[in-house]
């Protein structure tokens, strides 16, 4: 089975944003709302006149160590065999603890004004029908389809690479395995599966 994860390339980068447009048109996210699966932090870093600008691309980390997970009192977020974390949306009664409880601000709730929204929009195509709080799921669908995530596809610089952490041969495993990709925050202990080659 494999166990899916995510690189970020920080040094290729531009901040384009194209990984949240088509993220936002893959995944039906309530862009009109400004909630995102997938956005590009832009952090000044340094003092004058030794100032630098960081784009941080974010996205849900899928942990391994959960936090989400174990707070969700229903059982709507759960973890599938490949590592990806999940929502169940009919199980999910919009309590918000999975959202307090993620140290990465990666979930958000989408809400009814949303839905009706989203069904203006998309009429029967519409895949979020009910209120619930949502996050980055790697685009399981596609994955599933042996294709890429929307985001990862997308980008003009090749800025994030997906992969099987447990193949050998995938790039996501080597340049994890060789430290040149980390985690963003090892010292909250959840192992996430999304790392980052920094600047």
């Amino acid at each position: 089975m494999a166990r899916y994860a995510m690189v970020m390339d920080m040094r290729a980068c531009v901040g384009c944003q194209a990984c949240m447009v088509a993220c936002s048109t893959e995944n039906q996210t309530p862009y009109w709302s400004g909630k995102f699966r997938t956005h590009v932090e832009e952090n000044e870093l340094g003092q004058f006149p030794d100032v630098r600008r960081e784009l941080l691309p974010r996205l849900c980390m899928h942990c391994d160590n959960t936090p989400c997970l174990s707070a969700c009192p229903t059982g709507s977020t759960y973890k599938t065999k490949d590592g990806i974390i999940r929502v169940n949306y009919d199980r999910c009664i919009g309590c918000y603890a999975c959202v307090i409880a993620c140290p990465y601000d990666a979930r958000y709730p989408y809400n009814s004004d949303d839905v009706e929204t989203a069904y203006n929009m998309y009429g029967s195509d519409n895949s979020h029908d009910q209120p619930h709080v949502d996050k980055c799921s790697f685009c399981e669908h596609r994955v599933l389809e042996g294709r890429e995530p929307g985001c990862v596809s997308t980008c003009p610089t090749n800025a994030r690479v997906f992969g099987d952490l447990d193949d050998p041969n995938s790039e996501v495993h080597k340049l994890t395995s060789r430290g040149d990709a980390r985690p963003l925050r090892p010292e909250l202990g959840t192992s996430p599966k999304v790392f980052y080659i920094p600047i």
